[in-house]
């Protein structure tokens, strides 16, 4: 009995994975253009907070490739609270 619920479940999970997908038609529009790894992304640029977090988040070092920051402009605000530099 137990076996024969494991495979209605398996079964069950099978035919619902088969399910969710679309025709395939627009697969190229779902896909984001790739981003170059030396690149600041866009969501990073969107607001104070989300540019203090990127680029806190990105690691020191002397050795890997430099950051191409030739077109960024950082976010400002007249209203958003300072941000603790630590």
């Amino acid at each position: 009995m137990k076996l024969m619920h494991g495979v209605m479940a398996i079964a069950a999970a099978l035919l619902l994975t088969a399910c969710g997908g679309g025709n395939g038609d627009d697969i190229a529009a779902d896909i984001a253009e790739p981003q170059a790894a030396n690149e600041v992304p866009a969501s990073a640029l969107a607001t104070v907070t989300s540019f203090s977090e990127y680029t806190g988040s990105l690691a020191l070092s002397e050795s890997g490739t430099p950051m191409d920051v030739s077109k960024v402009v950082p976010p400002t605000s007249e209203t958003a609270a300072p941000i603790a530099v630590i």
